[in-house]
């Protein structure tokens, strides 16, 4: 049960946090170099930053959850890291400052895509969290939550 907890709480929440951060950032910039705010290099090199962080963090989480036996987070994590795998192995992961426009509006909906996916992905570790915790704490009755008030 502890170890279910510690997972839940130390592992998986605070990497979800920081691919939903991450990747947020990434959209921020997208739209900042859209509206023209920001120049093609700056942009390129900021995102480029975050995205092998983020590739390893992905993989990371979809392996963990494989062995861990959490087979619904790992079959949502599965495509993401698939294609991130495959982007790659192709070696079209960074983004080129030269051809950053004419990517623009496909790199920001995939970033969106992605966003979203985070976004549930989070959610339902808060919600495994509160039920592991609700679980670790023996709440289950609804009795037992009267004490709390």
């Amino acid at each position: 049960m502890g170890w279910n907890l510690f997972f839940w709480l130390v592992i998986c929440f605070p990497t979800n946090i920081a691919l939903l951060a991450s990747n947020f950032y990434q959209v921020l910039i997208l739209s900042d170099l859209e509206a023209d705010y920001i120049n093609p290099f700056d942009a390129s090199s900021r995102i480029n930053y975050f995205i092998l962080p983020e590739f390893i963090g992905q993989g990371v989480l979809c392996a963990l959850c494989l062995f861990t036996g959490h087979w619904l987070m790992f079959f949502l994590n599965l495509p993401l890291t698939c294609y991130h795998a495959m982007l790659y192995v192709k070696r079209e992961h960074l983004i080129d400052v030269t051809e950053v426009f004419r990517v623009l509006n496909a790199e920001k909906k995939l970033r969106i895509a992605k966003l979203a996916l985070y976004l549930i992905v989070l959610i339902l570790t808060i919600f495994r969290l509160t039920l592991i915790g609700v679980s670790y704490l023996g709440l289950e009755h609804d009795d037992d939550l009267a004490y709390l008030w």
